[in-house]
Order: structure tokens, then sequence, then C-alpha cells
């Protein structure tokens, strides 16, 4: 057994723990969660997440030894860069700013790209009024824009390296275009930055090794 145990699923969130974990060189054993039949209710995650939602993490050899259960895949990301000393820059101003695109992406980017894939995707029978698709889609593209200038300049989301921040972010532009199908209608193209960053964390061997996981390993290819 891995001292490292992943409580996940082939999500814009569930992702980003394997592939992050493949970049670092941990072991782990992976526990699949299947939240169509609510697994992630049952007793014995709720006290590895008592919010119910993955992914989640048990180090079996955490902090001082002991079992340590880390929920939030931001936070998961910062616990294994600190524990792996791999994905994190040292440099206090550059480890801010990588905290602060963490951020971003827990409350930007998740949230809104999760709503606009919500409405767009899977509501179509349930709400047919507009507003709800165009509100997150105009928030989704304002988002788009800020990462497509961010790295107008510089090839990863925070300094010359690839990191954690990358990994937050780059799986749910995936999403945008391979699950919602709304390359066109976001105007995924345009943002020619985004795109040229999106193909090279995309076609990393740790990025293809993380999909695979969960049986997306054509993903690069799209």
């Amino acid at each position: 057994m891995a001292t490292i145990q992943l409580y996940s699923l082939g999500s814009p969130n569930g992702i980003k723990i394997p592939i992050a974990l493949e970049e670092m060189g941990l072991d782990y054993d992976v526990h699949p969660v299947d939240i169509l039949k609510g697994e992630q209710h049952n007793d014995d995650f709720k006290k590895i997440n008592p919010n119910s939602k993955i992914p989640a993490l048990v180090d079996l050899n955490g902090p001082g030894n002991s079992s340590h259960s880390i929920m939030e895949s931001g936070a998961i990301l910062l616990y294994l860069a600190e524990k792996s000393g791999k994905l994190m820059y040292q440099d206090p101003v550059l480890r801010s700013e990588t905290i602060q695109w963490l951020f971003f992406q827990s409350s930007a980017v998740g949230p809104m790209f999760g709503a606009f894939g919500h409405f767009h995707t899977y509501s179509k029978d349930a709400c047919d009024h507009p507003y709800p698709e165009e509100r997150f889609a105009n928030e989704t593209k304002r988002l788009l824009k800020i990462i497509d200038e961010r790295l107008e300049n510089q090839d990863f989301i925070v300094g010359d390296e690839y990191s954690i921040a990358d990994i937050s972010i780059f799986p749910w532009v995936i999403w945008l275009d391979v699950f919602y199908n709304a390359s066109e209608q976001l105007s995924l193209k345009s943002f020619t930055h985004l795109m040229q960053w999106l193909d090279v964390c995309k076609n990393r061997p740790a990025t293809i090794r993380g999909f695979d996981v969960f049986g997306f390993s054509e993903i690069g290819k799209t």
C-alpha cells in the first residue's frame, strides 16, 4: 500500500491531483468515488471530507508520521508541493503569487466555469431561460481573458516554471472544450496565449499519465 491514498474521479478538480502526483513522482493508490451513486456521502468518505466532495487525500505518513486527511483540490496541491519540494517556488514573492493564483482558481475559475458547464451542458431540460447560461458564459470569457493576458509575456501562470498554479487551472479549460463542447461559444481559439499554454500543459508526460488514471489518456491529442 502506498502512503498516499487518493479518493477522486475524472473531473476538472479530481484530475488535478493524479497529474500533480505524477509530476512529483510520489507513489499513490487511487480509490474512485462514484458521485452518481452517491458514494461521496458514505460515512467512511465523510470522515476524510465532511463536505462530501472530491478530491480528497489521506497521507498515511503525514506530519508527525501520522495519518493526515486533506480536502479541497487547492489545499491538496499546496500540501503535496510542500511535501515533495516540487512545483512550488521557494522565492517568497513567487510563492505568494502561486498561492494567489490557487485562490483565483478556487474562488473564480472553478465556480464560474462549473456553473457555465452546468447550464450549457446539463440543465437544458430543467431551465430554458437564456439568462443563467449567458451570465456564466460572459463571466467565463472574462476569466479566460485574464488568464490569456497573464500569459502574454510568460510561459506559465507564475514565473518561468510550471507549478501547481498551472495544474490548478488548465484542466478547467480542457473541460470547457472537450467535455462541455463550448469552444465556439466561448471563442476559445481567440485566446491565443492561453491556448499555447494549454497545449504545453496537456502534452506533458505526467499530464497524460494523470488523465490515464481515469481513462482519459487521449486528452493530449484533442
